[in-house]
């Protein structure tokens, strides 16, 4: 069972949590203004890498507070946690995810 740290309330074990997906994709400055096919992309396609990749937790038995946590995918290890209104501790920020081609 993974642990997972809230920087509010401490340690816990995962079922206390809600996933809730990628980290840092930024909400469309016109939503209105989008092709159903950008829609389409904001709304489904997220980066699925083997390998470190920020996600958004909430803390749904406790707090109830959302955050960010950098996990590596294939080992579980958590190397980071850190509220959700903070940059990445690594400096790097993602938006859309994009599809590659092939994928």
């Amino acid at each position: 069972m993974m642990v997972i740290n809230c920087p509010f309330c401490g340690p816990r074990n995962e079922p206390e949590y809600t996933y809730g997906g990628q980290a840092h994709v930024a909400y469309p400055e016109s939503p209105d203004q989008l092709t159903d096919d950008e829609w389409g992309q904001y709304l489904f396609y997220r980066d699925n890498p083997r390998g470190t990749h920020a996600e958004r937790w909430r803390h749904s038995a406790g707090c109830r507070k959302w955050f960010n946590v950098i996990r590596t995918t294939h080992t579980y290890v958590i190397s980071a946690v850190y509220p959700i209104s903070e940059m990445r501790p690594d400096g790097s920020a993602t938006g859309f995810a994009t599809q590659e081609a092939g994928s």
